[in-house]
């Protein structure tokens, strides 16, 4: 698209700037324009508000369009979330609803979910929520039953089943090898890796019967792909995860589902709150970034995956951690 006619006098009055694509054409051809456009009388000129005017009167354009707000990349998406209730979770849950998506938040601590969806501005409860509001749900991931019932209930409540669906259900029971019980080991892989098979499967099933597509994306660990000492069970259950995202991403991609993992580093979550301060410390040391990141770094990587921008993504592993273990 070529520079606007500016033969006349007068600017013409069609160029208004308020429309995005105007701006942008503003703003391509602002350095070999502004010379001439200085000289113009632009009162037949409608801008878009007066910073507009602002901009042009002091020769240079703003860093971006005044009152324009990016397109959210997930309106009309629905989002399932699991482990909603703190942590990545919830920042997660957050972040999807500011991109327009309308977020149906599980967690095993019902009032834990229901929080999240308040500070989404939600109804709370699946018993009461009409359809398009953010909604909380309860479920233990680790029971096939529950889960199935999960997507029925979310299927019910918004008909239609959950296009994105993000696992981020997870706990660690930390031992060292020798001494870790069963138990431990047990509960671990139940949550964090039979847990997102469970959902992984069950929304999928979901999106093949309505031939809907969809964005799966699971939780995972660097400590899944190097190991951490102390943690052979959540390590084991992390690696999982990676291979089973990509075995799911070879399978379900016919039907026009992605499935990724991300791989969070350490971040400030309630998870490693309970890990002490001088191994912190140390971790810190060994991030080329020089901090822990935060759950909203998470949710980021999550909301890209999400979205069409990633449309020919699949069976990635996104690591998001500094630069830690690279």
């Amino acid at each position: 698209m070529g520079a606007p006619h500016l033969a006349t006098a007068q600017a013409p009055k069609w160029w208004c700037l308020a429309t995005p694509p105007r701006w942008e054409v503003g703003l391509r051809w602002w350095p070999q324009m502004a010379p001439r456009w200085s000289r113009l009388d632009w009162r037949g000129c409608a801008l878009a508000t007066p910073p507009g005017w602002d901009w042009l009167s002091a020769g240079c354009p703003p860093a971006r369009p005044p009152d324009m707000a990016s397109p959210l990349r997930l309106r009309s998406a629905l989002a399932l979330v699991t482990g909603a209730g703190s942590g990545i979770g919830r920042a997660v849950s957050v972040r999807l609803a500011k991109e327009g998506a309308t977020v149906a938040a599980c967690d095993l601590d019902r009032a834990a979910a229901c929080e999240t969806v308040w500070l989404l501005g939600g109804q709370g409860s699946e018993k009461v929520a009409p359809g398009g509001a953010h909604t909380a749900f309860q479920a233990d991931v680790s029971e096939a039953g529950a889960v199935r019932r999960l997507l029925e209930q979310v299927q019910a409540c918004f008909s239609r089943p959950p296009s994105v669906v993000v696992s981020c259900a997870g706990l660690t029971r930390d031992e060292f090898l020798l001494r870790m019980s069963e138990d431990d080991w047990d509960r671990v892989i139940a949550v964090n890796l039979k847990g997102i098979f469970l959902v992984t499967q069950a929304a999928a099933q979901a999106l093949v019967s309505s031939g809907c597509r969809g964005s799966i994306i699971n939780i995972s660990s660097i400590v899944g792909k190097v190991g951490n000492v102390g943690q052979t069970n959540y390590a084991a259950s992390k690696a999982g995860v990676i291979g089973l995202t990509q075995t799911a991403a070879r399978e379900l991609g016919r039907h026009g589902i992605r499935c990724n993992s991300v791989l969070p580093g350490f971040i400030t979550t309630p998870m490693t709150q309970k890990v002490p301060q001088k191994v912190l410390d140390k971790v810190i040391g060994m991030i080329p970034m020089g901090h822990l990141g935060d759950p909203e770094d998470v949710a980021d990587a999550v909301t890209f995956l999400a979205s069409e921008d990633s449309g020919y993504i699949t069976g990635a592993s996104v690591e998001v951690t500094g630069g830690l273990y690279m």
